[in-house]
């Protein structure tokens, strides 16, 4: 057993990056890595069975349980912000939805200071992460650590397709493959499920070389501060197992603690803005403007119809069909347990002169709230939409310098002008498309928003009441130029004037992605993993991406055939 000295690396947050991390650290067998959890196992069946999604997010044991302040553009209302707590981290509650992000999202990132983090240099560690279910190509990965599928592939449900084809009737294009070439349109989704299980990080990169003799992992180590020696940052201040440590680092330590934690550690230890820290009680030791500023997270709605044929996933919430579909998934992984039910979406322009896709559609073939429990009785179907590149800004803050205290969180959602209108028009598009024909057979009452939701102010004033968080929280440890006063980071994620400390998760994006970002994150660690290690970055990619050429003037590639209503 190692002493408290002997660690090249300590990984603090073993998520979505952090399991990452560990994973390819210790590959070579050289550098001996300590992964600190403040959470327990993940080995839990309601976390392995993909359908069961909502209880994990539900659960203390394995969500931190945040929520915002106040927000005041809705209204004062609290919005939920659940985080991962658990080998895992949120990769072992999310939806599970693999979205990589739109080519341009990269693109924006170099131009936010990220040089060097562009579509084509990303793509090869999208690829290096991934084993998609179709083999590799120029796109997909074949034999990388991260299982994707398609759940059942839209094959339990015609709902899944004849949203799809309404998307097309109503103009827009359609995609073979929303991750690969093209990802304006409609088309099937995919998800971390590999074999029916739920592939989380800690099952896909840190189950397989838990015993490697170079790798450390502690569970139920809550992280207090970083340790710094001037402007070095050598150790770290913990209680594990309820007995509070001082542990070192000979090399160098590394914040995966997703972006709400990280920058909170960060404050703890003295890095971020005087005010803040001042208020808090914390000592300057560094001051970095920038960290917990820049918060970003996509808001959506559901969008809820009642359904005319008898073909919805409805009837299998009662107690005994959850039970039939449990048993069936305990023993083969298959059938209804074995996917996460959103199996079709699409990703589309909000209007002429929008170069890539803003608004996102998660597809689900029943009309249910989160936990499980259906919203109606009898048959129907929702879709999930959101706009997907928000302007507003918020911002984490520590209240004290107590590692137990939860983080002061502010999202400032919709205070942003250009955020209102795009949801006015997630509303009058969505509406459009699911009036297409393809829906005639199944499309009945409009149960919310509902048909009385119709002008300006009142589609403003129900999105207010009734629009919820993504969970997509980034952005709180900025990564860019160091000419840039808020900038936390510099492009090979070292926070920026001081030596050996590394920020690698969700936290360092410049800007949200067009998308679920446990894709996206992943890739970050993946890539981040090359530059500490001095390994020689991948190759750029030379795969063209799709743009509609006549973007500048149109908003889709035909016109809608009709409007509901």
């Amino acid at each position: 057993m190692p002493t408290a000295s002997d660690w090249d690396y300590i990984i603090i947050g073993a998520g979505s990056a952090g399991c990452v991390l560990a994973n390819r650290l210790t590959e070579d067998g050289k550098n001996r890595v300590l992964l600190l959890e403040a959470g327990g196992s993940d080995k839990n069946i309601l976390i392995q069975m993909p359908t069961a999604l909502s209880y994990p997010m539900a659960s203390d044991t394995y969500n931190w349980g945040y929520m915002s302040e106040s927000e005041a553009a809705l209204d004062g209302r609290q919005i939920t912000c659940p985080r991962g707590k658990g080998l895992g981290g949120t990769s072992s509650i999310n939806g599970m939805v693999y979205v990589r992000g739109n080519a341009c999202d990269f693109e924006e990132w170099e131009q936010a200071g990220a040089e060097g983090w562009s579509y084509a240099n990303c793509l090869p560690y999208f690829k290096r992460s991934e084993t998609w279910q179709a083999g590799a190509d120029d796109y997909r990965g074949g034999c990388g650590p991260l299982g994707v599928g398609g759940g059942n592939d839209m094959t339990g449900n015609p709902l899944y397709q004849a949203f799809i084809d309404a998307g097309v009737e109503a103009g827009y294009p359609s995609t073979e493959d929303y991750n690969g070439f093209r990802q304006e349109g409609f088309g099937a989704m995919h998800m971390t499920v590999r074999g029916g299980i739920r592939e989380s990080t800690s099952r896909a990169y840190l189950d397989p070389v838990k015993s490697r003799a170079n790798l450390t992992v502690w569970t139920d180590a809550l992280v207090d501060r970083i340790v710094l020696e001037g402007k070095r940052a050598v150790g770290v201040v913990l209680t594990h197992g309820g007995v509070q440590k001082t542990i070192f680092a000979g090399k160098e330590i590394i914040l995966s603690a997703g972006s709400i934690a990280s920058p909170a550690i960060l404050q703890r230890s003295g890095v971020g803005a005087a005010p803040v820290l001042s208020k808090a009680g914390v000592e300057v030791l560094h001051e970095l403007p920038g960290v917990g500023e820049n918060l970003q997270d996509h808001l959506e709605i559901y969008f809820q119809f009642r359904c005319k044929e008898p073909v919805s996933l409805n009837n299998k919430l009662g107690w005994f069909s959850k039970l039939l579909i449990g048993v069936r998934w305990f023993f083969f992984k298959s059938g209804l347990g074995a996917t996460n039910h959103f199996e079709s979406c699409a990703f589309i322009r909000s209007g002429a002169g929008i170069k890539s896709p803003d608004i996102q559609y998660h597809f689900l073939p029943a009309a249910m709230r989160y936990d499980g429990t259906p919203s109606l009785k009898g048959h129907g179907f929702q879709v999930h939409v959101g706009p997907n590149k928000p302007k507003s800004r918020g911002h984490v803050h520590i209240p004290s310098t107590d590692p137990a205290a939860a983080p002061i969180i502010t999202f400032n959602y919709m205070q942003h002008s250009d955020d209102v209108t795009k949801w006015r028009q997630c509303i009058r598009l969505t509406r459009e498309i699911i009036g297409q024909p393809a829906m005639d057979v199944y499309r009945d009452e409009e149960l919310q928003p509902g048909i009385q939701v119709e002008t300006d102010a009142q589609i403003d004033a129900w999105v207010k009441d009734n629009v919820e968080s993504a969970y997509h929280p980034c952005g709180t440890c900025k990564m860019g130029s160091e000419s840039d006063a808020m900038a936390v980071v510099d492009t090979q994620c070292r926070v920026i004037g001081l030596d050996g400390l590394r920020v690698v998760d969700a936290s360092v994006f410049p800007t949200v992605t067009n998308g679920n970002i446990n894709a996206p994150t992943i890739m970050v660690a993946e890539r981040a993993s090359d530059m500490i290690l001095g390994t020689p970055l991948l190759s750029a990619s030379t795969a063209p991406s799709w743009i509609d050429e006549n973007w500048q003037t149109r908003q889709r590639e035909g016109h809608a055939v009709r409007a509901l209503g």
